[in-house]
């Protein structure tokens, strides 16, 4: 099934007319940025998401997660009229339209992931040229982690970094 999309104006004018706004995003992602009144419905709960009847304009980030995702959040819409925000919040951002930022709360925890698969890789590598080849062990390890992670969907990584203590204020 394919959602029509719309403009960040297209979706204003929908909202302001009674459309609901669903963030698909992660509670994370969310807290840290959001669009004011729409509500959080991560994609793997999307079928909790209340059938009302009243149209529903989903977005993410950039826009790419809904359109992948459109024949589920069709189905989940059942009858409803559904559409995509174009763009996503960064459309949204760009064309304007006002949002809530909160930036004390911790980056997403998948930025978390590169950018400490990222220091890990590197500090592997540099330890393994300039102290002992042994080193080059840790990059090697990263690496096989990150693809377990891409193969399952499951990433240590991650799940280690969101107990964090930085990481425990995120919205639920």
């Amino acid at each position: 099934m394919t959602l029509a999309t719309l403009s960040p104006a297209d979706t204003r004018t929908a909202i302001d007319a009674g459309a609901r706004l669903i963030d698909i995003r992660g509670a994370d992602e969310h807290a840290r940025e959001r669009i004011p009144g729409a509500i959080n419905v991560p994609l793997d709960r999307i079928g909790d998401l209340p059938r009302d009847g009243r149209p529903v304009v989903f977005h993410c980030k950039s826009g790419m997660r809904t359109a992948a995702n459109a024949a589920k959040l069709g189905a989940a819409m059942g009858s409803a009229p559904a559409y995509i925000l174009e763009g996503g919040i960064d459309a949204w951002r760009q064309a304007g339209q006002p949002t809530l930022a909160d930036r004390s709360q911790p980056l997403e925890i998948m930025r978390q992931v590169q950018i400490t698969a990222g220091a890990l890789v590197l500090t592997g590598v540099l330890l393994g040229t300039f102290v002992a080849p042994g080193f080059f062990g840790l990059s090697a390890f990263v690496g096989a982690g990150l693809m377990f992670a891409g193969v399952t969907g499951w990433c240590g990584m991650a799940n280690l970094l969101r107990v964090m203590p930085w990481n425990r204020r995120a919205a639920a």
